[in-house]
């Protein structure tokens, strides 16, 4: 027999949680939510986040909506998990949430002022320094720059760490010259034949361009999406283009191909 569906007229956050609650539990809940760890769904959290950004990328607020609800299905997978273990739930990731943001925030909550937005940044790492001490993670500077970030973004906030201390390139022309030498040492590597040492420096030169992004106050995930965007944009012309004479990309040739994609780029500059 079927497990009731929590009432639709519960408040929506413990509707959601007594959901998880069922499908969870171990006899009648669902067998594929019931093996989860968190381990297995850590990837489902991080794609989930992607798609929000997604949805906010295209301007779509109604996918936002649902992609908002996909993430927070996934906070409360984690939470529902952790209870389970008798660990914490879901009111103590809030309340730890909200316990962090009114410390964060001294300005708004406290009488702390700040005479700018940089003064308000400074005093935003030193509490978060405050914090990293308190957890015993002050032995390195960089400790707790997540190592599950996608690696470009890892790159720029371990610069970023690392230049508060003035390990850093002074400007964006010096991290330019140092991308230069960084791509020599690339093309030296290919050269020789080298493929391990040409990973490796292939590494180099894509940590170089995240703090070049750092310094030109870019996100370099996002400036990505944007060219993978690009990309599928003008091949897709490619296609279209060869459809029309009854052909596909494969019955082409690499100079048709980009004699086309050159027509797309015209285009889009036009």
């Amino acid at each position: 027999m079927p497990a009731p569906a929590p009432p639709a007229d519960l408040p929506p956050i413990d509707r959601l949680l007594a959901i998880m609650a069922a499908l969870r539990d171990p006899t009648a809940g669902c067998p594929w939510d019931v093996e989860q760890t968190f381990a297995t769904i850590a990837p489902y959290t991080v794609e989930e986040a992607y798609e929000v950004a997604d949805a906010i990328e295209r301007g779509d607020l109604a996918d936002l909506k649902e992609e908002l609800g996909d993430l927070l299905l996934q906070v409360v997978f984690h939470a529902r998990m952790a209870e389970e273990q008798a660990a914490f739930a879901f009111d103590d990731v809030a309340a730890a949430i909200a316990d962090k943001m009114i410390r964060r925030h001294p300005h708004v909550f406290a009488e702390e002022s700040y005479a700018s937005l940089d003064d308000q940044k400074i005093g935003w790492e030193e509490i978060k320094a405050g914090e990293r001490a308190k957890k015993g993670r002050d032995a390195s500077l960089l400790d707790d720059v997540p190592v599950g970030l996608p690696a470009l973004t890892r790159a720029v906030k371990l610069s970023k760490r690392a230049a508060k201390v003035g390990f850093v390139w002074p400007t964006a022309e010096a991290v330019i010259e140092k991308l230069h030498e960084e791509v020599g040492e690339l093309e030296a590597e290919v050269a020789a034949g080298d493929l391990g040492k040409a990973r490796a420096e292939l590494g180099d030169v894509l940590f170089v361009v995240a703090n070049l992004a750092r310094h030109l106050d870019v996100d370099p995930e996002d400036a990505l999406r944007a060219t993978n965007a690009k990309f599928v944009r003008r091949f897709q012309h490619i296609e279209r283009r060869l459809a029309e004479a009854g052909r596909t990309p494969d019955q082409s040739d690499l100079a048709e191909m980009d004699a086309l994609w050159d027509e797309a780029k015209a285009a889009e500059r036009a």
